[in-house]
């Protein structure tokens, strides 16, 4: 079973670690070095400006999140799920933890790597439309941004 909280500055190594074994998957596809060489202080700093949500499985965190609302678009990044722990739920978890908390958006936004066809799978099978592609972004990478708008009253 899987627990989403938020996360505490203790679960920051833990964390990272996660964050550097989902993301190094990517290594030898893409340039995701700012994702697997991000330290303790300038995570830290992000989570001054940022929610984080970490997924816990028998005590141990396999996963986390970043999120923040700007004018009701709730902005998510940096989702990483442990190599052993994907294909289990738990990313899916974490978004809709994110989409349950986040009253104050209308719009979940989200962009993942173009070929990772996982992630884009998991989006699409949460509702989420595709809406943008970013091609040459950060370090040479393309993304393909996600859109998701709130129910109407709701």
């Amino acid at each position: 079973m899987v627990h989403i909280r938020p996360a505490t500055e203790a679960d920051f190594p833990a964390l990272l670690h996660v964050q550097q074994a989902a993301f190094g998957e990517y290594a030898n596809v893409y340039t995701v070095s700012g994702w697997t060489t991000e330290t303790l202080d300038s995570l830290k700093e992000d989570a001054k400006e940022k929610q984080i949500f970490v997924a816990e499985a028998e005590g141990a965190v396999v996963g986390s999140v970043r999120f923040w609302t700007v004018a009701g678009v709730c902005i998510i990044r940096l989702l990483s799920v442990s190599p052993a722990h994907q294909g289990h739920g738990v990313a899916k978890s974490l978004i809709r933890e994110i989409e349950r908390v986040a009253t104050d958006a209308h719009k979940f936004f989200a962009c993942t790597m173009l070929r990772t066809g996982r992630n884009i799978h998991l989006f699409m099978s949460l509702g989420y439309k595709a809406e943008t592609i970013l091609p040459d972004h950060y370090d040479h990478l393309d993304l393909i941004c996600f859109a998701k708008y709130r129910p109407a009253g709701r």
